[in-house]
């Protein structure tokens, strides 16, 4: 039992040495600010979540549970990310979509928990939002981009 501890405390510490935000750091963003503007900007969490990659905890989020007509956009910058017809339930915690908006995200590599998954982040500013995986609903994309409530606003349709 020690050495299965032993050899999940190595690994955990060698994938935090990742390259997913060395990847990201290198693109350039329409907008750019720095840590600390950011730190001014967001609240802890969101900043946490968007700057530095954290994950919110499972089922924590409001945005889980909205079925109104809407777009859901970026905290930090008000980038359009993804629409409310394109949100499923996947049962994860977080709020779960099969398509983004046109533009409105990225996406990038993360190799932090040891092996490679690919990053979603906002086209605009660069923020992290969540991951993409192929276990969505295969009657439409079969892609499940699972995002971090706290780094999403959610702005009703107009009617």
């Amino acid at each position: 039992m020690r050495k299965l501890i032993f050899a999940f405390l190595a690994m955990v510490t060698v994938s935090c040495g990742g390259n997913a935000q060395e990847e990201k750091s290198s693109e350039k963003f329409e907008i750019t600010k720095s840590e600390e503007q950011w730190k001014q900007e967001l609240t802890n969490a969101e900043f946490q979540v968007l700057r530095k990659a954290s994950t919110e905890r499972p089922f924590s989020s409001d945005l889980n549970d909205i079925k109104e007509p809407g777009t859901f956009v970026c905290a930090a910058c008000g980038n359009e990310l993804y629409e409310t017809e394109h949100k499923f339930m996947s049962g994860t915690g977080w709020p779960s979509f099969d398509r983004a908006v046109e533009g409105g995200v990225a996406y990038g590599r993360d190799s932090k928990l040891g092996y490679s998954r690919d990053e979603v982040h906002c086209a605009r500013c660069g923020g992290h939002l969540g991951h993409v995986f192929n276990d969505g609903p295969r009657e439409t994309t079969g892609k499940r981009h699972c995002i971090n409530g706290i780094a999403m606003d959610f702005e009703p349709a107009k009617q």
